[in-house]
């Protein structure tokens, strides 16, 4: 019931232009996949180049196996949800869903079957005979799905599907759609400039720029181990010190700042001598009143303190006037620094890493 989907050095130029850049991987069988990126970065060109909406202007599209080159969109094992969901209002749900089995020529008791069977799948079992105007957004998604489903695709493409939807929903949502997802064995394509839905639902995640593919793998590799300075920045939060790598020595970067020198991780592609930059999470980092002389740490004044709930952050500014994030649990008996208290923003040296800048090559 699922296909692989492999691209081969892709590339799609429109005139000068080059929306993608040689992207070159390959999404397995069965697979919840997503590519991340802001707007303009190619994933959406991606998606229409493997629904058959265009062809590539170099490299190969398959699907199974299968080069899909010259194959019109109707004839690949593909099902596109868009955006804007296209469902038709003035069919009620069960038909909306079995539109495409009646464009196939399937009766219509069969038709109906199937429509129950797909409502089943996606627990909306009591709305067969409803208007679209009278379901949720939410439930109007699970209707798009369905329909997907009907023709029995082997690749299911998601355009930001939930990007019109309150927060709220789009959390509930997510897990909606991976439980779909695991249900129906089904390989998802899903493209979102939405970290926290391409982190919470992906079996892994191609990180976009520009046209390039950055960086693919699990969320926790993602999130944990960013290939480059763009892919950090993107995914998450991060404070970032300019500066230069004195030296490495087994895997550690002795690294040269204007607020002072600092021990890290040493990233791909940044040998010694080499200006870059070091990206600390804000959730490994902590204040503190004192600091021992060789810990990683940065003299600061407390700024604003923002309350979110679970965690609290506590901005800070340095002596050159640059601002940092501090996240820590929300814990009562623990009392808050006062606004332009004097502190010590401190941080371990294998939780700070020093990165090159976006690739300017498809990783894979």
């Amino acid at each position: 019931m699922s296909e692989a989907v492999e691209l081969s050095k892709v590339s799609m130029d429109f005139a000068q232009f080059r929306a993608v850049n040689k992207v070159d991987v390959t999404i397995k069988a069965g697979e919840f996949f997503s590519f991340l990126g802001p707007s303009g970065c190619g994933k959406t060109t991606i998606l229409r180049l493997i629904s058959g909406f265009m062809d590539p202007t170099e490299g190969a599209v398959k699907i199974g196996g299968v080069d899909m080159i010259g194959i019109r969109p109707n004839a690949r094992p593909t099902a596109l949800i868009f955006q804007n969901l296209a469902l038709f209002p003035l069919m009620p749900v069960w038909e909306n869903i079995s539109f495409g089995l009646e464009v196939r020529g399937v009766d219509k008791a069969t038709r109906r079957a199937k429509a129950e069977e797909l409502l089943n799948l996606v627990e909306l079992y009591d709305s067969a005979d409803k208007k679209i105007s009278q379901l949720s957004g939410g439930q109007k998604q699970r209707v798009a799905i369905a329909r997907a489903l009907a023709v029995e695709p082997k690749v299911m493409l998601l355009d930001e599907p939930l990007s019109a939807l309150d927060l709220k929903l789009r959390q509930h949502m997510r897990a909606e759609l991976r439980a779909i997802q695991k249900r129906t064995g089904v390989t998802f394509i899903y493209i979102t400039h939405d970290q926290g839905e391409a982190l919470a639902m992906s079996d892994r995640v191609g990180v976009m720029s520009q046209g390039i593919l950055q960086q693919v793998g699990t969320p926790m590799e993602i999130y944990n181990n960013p290939a480059n300075g763009f892919v950090a920045s993107f995914v998450g939060e991060n404070n970032i010190f300019e500066g230069t790598v004195k030296s490495v020595k087994a895997g550690v970067a002795s690294f040269a700042t204007a607020l002072g020198n600092f021990e890290t991780r040493l990233g791909k592609g940044v040998a010694a001598g080499s200006k870059a930059k070091i990206y600390v999470r804000p959730e490994h980092t902590a204040l503190q009143k004192t600091t021992a002389p060789k810990a990683n740490s940065v003299p600061v004044e407390v700024g604003d303190v923002a309350f979110e709930g679970n965690f609290v952050n506590i901005f800070v500014r340095d002596r050159l006037g640059g601002t940092h994030m501090i996240q820590a649990q929300n814990d009562p008996n623990i009392a808050l620094p006062a606004n332009g208290s004097k502190m010590h923003m401190v941080f371990a040296p294998e939780h700070a890493v020093v990165l090159a800048a976006a690739a300017t090559s498809s990783q894979s």
